[in-house]
């Protein structure tokens, strides 16, 4: 009797202890753990053209200070298109991975924008983690 409670302690453990191992293998790599010095550079070859990132200096496109947690089409001063006005999304980091990883009238048709998107996984990262550092 004694015996069997102890089997029953030991393969509840091994159980435990191989889920835990099976869901470390099984869980999605660590998103958007970019470099912000390479996210600059990306954002230099890729955005700069079109935005800026201080506060209240638009170009073609809006600064993107402070763009991470803001509202899509609400920048004061900036003429967005309908599309992204009526997107009523935030710019969370995972939107903007989504919405950078395509082409921009893919992920909001009517946009103006015209950006074909980053391909590179790394890059994408790497501009995310850049853009979640420009805040007051």
């Amino acid at each position: 009797m004694h015996g069997s409670r102890n089997v029953t302690r030991l393969l509840l453990r091994g159980a435990a202890v191989a889920g835990l191992c099976l869901g470390g293998a099984l869980a999605p790599p660590l998103a958007h753990a970019g470099d912000v010095a390479a996210g600059s550079d990306v954002f230099k070859a890729e955005c700069a053209e079109c935005h800026s990132v201080r506060e209240g200096r638009n170009k073609k496109g809006p600064s993107l200070f402070a763009v991470v947690g803001r509202a899509a089409g609400t920048l004061p001063g900036y003429d967005y298109s309908d599309a992204l006005r009526a997107a009523r999304w935030t710019w969370t980091p995972e939107k903007l991975h989504g919405y950078l990883s395509q082409p921009a009238r893919k992920a909001n048709p009517g946009t103006r924008m015209k950006y074909d998107g980053l391909a590179a996984p790394r890059d994408l990262d790497d501009l995310v983690a850049y853009l979640r550092t420009l805040h007051p």
